[in-house]
């Protein structure tokens, strides 16, 4: 089968490819790139006006299955990534039960190979049931097809055991994710600790809860050797202590969440449980900071966070309602709107936050558009205005903070090994 996506703008930041052109695409592979491509026994997808990217990766999504699935399973989970323009995403291992062993890394592809609609790589947790214990099976979990390891949702409280996972992961060069936030200075708070948090009366989470924890992770990282990845970066400390680390040669990267790079701690003024996340949305000088640290490449990637969860747990009083909301579907408009249109960044270095750099960090084949390359292509409408609806999401949840809310860009078609899986808002 042969697919022609004819007279889009090319966007290929692997390569700064930036044209008007034509991708050819036989089967499962890119078989040609150029202008004016005449192949008379393809299907044509015309693309004039819109943006043909390298299909996006999501190294931070919460799929919740196997044990959650009143929250999200695979097949609604990829649908909702294939929605949103991603064709792949790794999923954390906060499962129940914690994906913390071969056999259950080996499970979870067999179902993404049944119910998934894009592909999945699995993080397999550090320590076994996420208990900050005892060391997780990691030797046999990379032999499996686990493409890093993380207790997201989670600190290693012990820098012993940190140590020893650093360690150990280092003789496969493998990556440790960090969830960097000190525990004993977050317990009960519900928001970012400051102005806003006082003014409403409600207990905060200070930043220096992240910065403590990321510049431990960073001086084990430095002392082992090891690879590290900070998730979720939110506080202008953790950025400065990201940024000297990489000047000192410490081997680490980061990712920043569309949520955290667009709303301020101020949206919480209205007690929507939507916007109650882990770590929690930042003030104004965080998150300028966190922009800053994304354009000039001290943050690496964008990585959603999509943490879905069932209505009744968020219809609840705010201290009560659990972290997270599901992002996958919303993360390209909230970045085009806040960061694109603004002026801010420019689409060349959004996608290449959103496919090059997460492919590199977790070492997959994939976030190019290059001849050989497997088929996998986000195409983008940059200028298409359009009101957020939780409603007609395809995640099971239904609670976001971009409820009702204008964003200008969208993906509106996602192609998976050569074939469409999501077609003009419709997946296949």
């Amino acid at each position: 089968m042969k697919r022609l996506i004819k007279g889009g703008r090319i966007i290929n930041p692997a390569d700064n490819t930036d044209m008007v052109g034509d991708i050819l695409i036989e089967n499962d592979r890119i078989i040609e790139i150029g202008k004016n491509i005449i192949c008379n026994d393809a299907e044509i997808y015309p693309a004039d006006g819109l943006v043909v990217a390298p299909g996006f990766i999501d190294m931070h999504t919460h799929l919740r299955e196997p044990g959650l699935e009143a929250k999200e399973d695979i097949a609604s989970g990829t649908r909702a990534a294939a929605a949103g323009g991603f064709t792949t995403v790794a999923c954390m291992a906060n499962t129940k039960p914690v994906i913390d062993n071969a056999i259950l890394i080996a499970g979870l592809y067999r179902q993404a190979q049944d119910t998934g609609v894009v592909r999945i790589k699995a993080i397999g947790a550090v320590s076994k049931g996420l208990a900050g214990q005892e060391l997780a099976e990691i030797g046999d979990m990379l032999a499996a097809g686990a493409v890093a390891f993380s207790d997201d949702g989670h600190y290693i409280n012990s820098a012993q055991l940190l140590r020893t996972a650093m360690e150990y992961i280092s003789i496969f060069d493998g990556l440790l994710i960090s969830h960097a936030e000190d525990e004993t200075l977050v317990e009960d708070g519900v928001m970012h600790e400051g102005a806003v948090s006082a003014m409403l009366g409600m207990k905060g989470r200070p930043a220096v809860a992240e910065d403590i924890a990321v510049a431990r992770d960073l001086l084990m990282a430095e002392y082992t050797g090891a690879r590290i990845h900070i998730a979720h970066v939110s506080t202008k400390g953790a950025v400065e202590l990201i940024r000297k680390a990489k000047e000192r040669g410490v081997r680490v990267t980061a990712e920043a969440t569309p949520h955290h790079l667009y709303f301020t701690d101020e949206a919480l003024q209205s007690f929507n449980t939507a916007f109650k996340v882990n770590p929690p949305l930042r003030s104004a000088e965080h998150v300028a900071a966190l922009r800053e640290g994304l354009r000039d490449g001290t943050i690496d990637a964008i990585a959603t966070d999509h943490s879905p969860h069932a209505f009744e747990e968020k219809d609840v009083e705010f201290r009560y309602a659990p972290s997270g909301f599901p992002g996958l579907e919303t993360a390209i408009g909230a970045l085009m709107t806040t960061l694109y249109h603004s002026g801010f960044m420019s689409l060349q270095d959004i996608i290449a936050r959103m496919s090059i750099a997460p492919a590199r960090i977790l070492r997959l084949d994939a976030g190019s558009l290059q001849v050989g390359c497997q088929a996998d292509i986000t195409i983008l409408d940059p200028d298409l205005e359009w009101q957020v609806d939780p409603k007609i999401f395809w995640t099971k949840a239904r609670h976001s903070p971009f409820e009702n809310g204008k964003l200008k860009g969208k993906a509106i078609a996602t192609i998976v090994a050569g074939k469409f899986v999501m077609r003009n808002g419709e997946v296949l």
